[in-house]
């Protein structure tokens, strides 16, 4: 029982540290590599498809645990005109008592290095044409976040009431702001992010107010991503990519080192994919006499397909580490629908 307990501190502060920043705004998962970085990065609104993308996600983390961490998120981004795309992403952020709800909407400027038309006819991953593509992106957007202590329990070890504990569901919103760029061409992409630009509460958690300078209240997460599309003779291609997050107030950093192999098919593709994330942060933990050290490291293996105009994908996260809190895993599924407005 000491050591069940002792795991059980070692965790939860070891995956607060890692969920504080989600918490402010839409946490960063593998999500974005079902063919959706715009969840990401706001310049990639209508980047590259003739038409309507429409996204749905659904995020549950360990099964076998009862209010587990959750997460659903609805995203719609478009093209306008050659120089314009617009986006919306609504989601909601479960874990355990805390939970906040965010709405999105992204503008996003296109500029075309070439005379041809840079977007697809169709959504088919071997119909780029010849897209040479700068783009700028600005996302703003409200998020409610909410603590339901109507189950708390009252009184301390000492049978006294807890004056910490208001027994209601406390809640607080804010306005937000996302801004990034994006490089895209036939064979690679590069994007850059700067979130939670406004976001610089000083009641985020209550009435409490805190006598800190900005740079102690500074929520901003910068989010950068690269990757190269090889095309082979065969009807496979493979994208080696790597995406890098951090966070300002916590100094937190982490990498995920992503490959994935697309197999084209007569009416869309198929893939199959890898993603390691290994943050560079970690939490001590004393195993005997000895004091270890565990960064947080997922593996996450991505199956996914486009048949058409519809998009279908699931990844499952596993957690790798001496100390983890369930044997569930995290899965994920992802439905897409294409509406090509032109065909």
């Amino acid at each position: 029982m000491k050591n069940f307990f002792k795991k059980l501190f070692f965790f939860f502060s070891f995956f607060y540290s890692f969920s504080t920043t989600g918490q402010e705004g839409l946490p960063i998962y593998t999500d974005y590599l079902t063919e959706n970085y715009y969840l990401l990065h706001p310049s990639m609104a209508g980047v590259n498809l003739e038409g309507i993308k429409i996204r749905m996600t659904s995020r549950k983390h360990w099964l076998d645990q009862i209010n587990a961490p959750n997460l659903q998120t609805l995203s719609i981004d478009a093209r306008l005109n050659n120089r314009s795309g617009v986006g919306m992403i609504l989601f909601k952020d479960e874990n355990g008592y805390n939970a906040q709800t965010g709405l999105t909407l992204t503008y996003a400027h296109h500029i075309n290095f070439n005379e041809d038309r840079s977007r697809m006819n169709e959504p088919n991953l071997f119909n780029y044409g010849s897209i040479n593509q700068l783009s700028f992106g600005i996302s703003i957007g409200g998020v409610q976040n909410s603590l339901d202590q109507t189950t708390f329990d009252q009184n301390d070890i000492f049978g006294q009431q807890d004056p910490l504990i208001s027994t209601i569901n406390q809640s607080s919103g804010y306005f937000n702001m996302d801004v990034g760029a994006s490089y895209v061409n036939f064979n690679y992409f590069a994007h850059l992010t700067l979130k939670n630009v406004l976001f610089s509460p000083s009641n985020i958690y209550g009435d409490q107010v805190y006598d800190f300078s900005k740079n102690y209240t500074s929520f901003i997460k910068y989010v950068a991503s690269f990757g190269y599309l090889f095309f082979t003779e065969t009807p496979f291609s493979f994208e080696p990519s790597v995406l890098f997050h951090g966070s300002k107030l916590t100094s937190e950093k982490a990498l995920d080192l992503n490959l994935k192999s697309y197999y084209n098919l007569d009416y869309g593709y198929m893939w199959l994919g890898l993603s390691y994330r290994q943050s560079f942060d970690g939490a001590r933990y004393r195993d005997g006499e000895t004091l270890k050290k565990q960064t947080y490291q997922l593996v996450t293996p991505i199956f996914g397909v486009s048949y058409k105009d519809f998009v279908f994908s699931y990844n499952y996260s596993y957690q790798q580490g001496n100390i983890v809190m369930g044997e569930g895993g995290f899965h994920q599924v992802t439905l897409g629908y294409n509406i090509n407005l032109f065909n």
